[in-house]
């Protein structure tokens, strides 16, 4: 059976697709890991792991950015001058890169996920497995937010 570590990078691209700073970014990595840990035993194998281990970190994400929604109003400091916000792991200061997170941030929780497994090469049936959806409303919501990504970005 393979072990969770192995696949830590995807608790890193939920991780960044789900926060805006390095604080929240540790927080979830904390809470992903600790449910991935508590759900490991019960993994039977019915799926690939690491469909089962994205499932699994992008539920816990929803299910945090939901509560954190509810409970507090989040204050987007980039757009104070002097202000400075830690990327989370890569550092990556591309524009294009920059840019295109931006535009995911915006999308609503299901997309942002959909968004990641596509970017992850994942197939359409992969995608659809991971996030409980059919194969055809898999290809026709990533047909629409590639349109609405491109005039995010492009307006």
């Amino acid at each position: 059976m393979e072990l969770p570590e192995s696949h830590q990078n995807i608790v890193h691209k939920v991780c960044r697709i789900y926060t805006r700073d390095r604080a929240c970014y540790d927080d979830l990595f904390q809470e992903i890991s600790i449910q991935l840990w508590q759900a490991y035993p019960k993994f039977r194998g019915e799926s690939k792991f690491s469909t089962w281990m994205y499932r699994m970190a992008l539920n816990t994400a929803i299910t945090s950015y939901r509560k954190e929604k509810r409970y507090k109003h989040q204050m987007d400091i980039s757009n104070f001058p002097n202000a400075s916000i830690a990327e989370p792991y890569d550092g990556t200061s591309d524009h294009q890169m920059t840019t295109l997170y931006q535009a995911i941030g915006e999308l609503n929780d299901i997309d942002k996920a959909l968004v990641l497994l596509y970017l992850e090469d994942k197939n359409y049936q992969e995608i659809s497995e991971t996030l409980g959806i059919s194969e055809v409303n898999a290809r026709v919501k990533m047909n629409r937010i590639k349109k609405k990504i491109k005039t995010m970005i492009n307006p």
